[in-house]
């Protein structure tokens, strides 16, 4: 079976998504990676990267054009508590809140959110809700 090594997200400003999701998360940045146009971090099993532009020529990839929702993060938390706390903090740090805490109708309690580039993200954790 394949495991996820890496996911990563292409942003004008390396830096300052870096910053956010690093701060928001508490993630351990993985330095040895560090370039001017990568920034990676250990996010659980599997690490999580933010690839400037320059990054488009080193894979051979052209940049997409127009708007959309391309790809969705999912943090995992250990509680509902730290669903809303996060939730604040993401707002505090520049991120906008899409949808706020709430249940699932498969059990899990979670938010919807947008990080300052506007790319969407869930911070989740798989329990019932209270």
């Amino acid at each position: 079976m394949a495991a996820l090594a890496y996911t990563n997200i292409f942003t004008n400003d390396i830096d300052r998504l870096a910053d956010f999701y690093g701060t928001l998360f508490g993630l351990e940045e993985i330095v040895a990676s560090r370039s001017p146009i990568f920034r990676g971090f250990v996010a659980g099993g599997t690490s999580l990267g933010f690839s400037g532009p320059g990054a488009y020529e080193l894979l051979g990839l052209i940049p997409l054009e127009g708007q959309g929702d391309r790809a969705f993060q999912t943090f995992d938390v250990d509680n509902e508590q730290e669903v809303r706390d996060l939730t604040g903090k993401a707002r505090e740090l520049g991120g906008t809140i899409v949808k706020e805490p709430f249940a699932t109708y498969y059990g899990w309690f979670q938010s919807v959110l947008r990080d300052p580039d506007g790319n969407a993200f869930r911070i989740n954790f798989r329990g019932a809700a209270a």
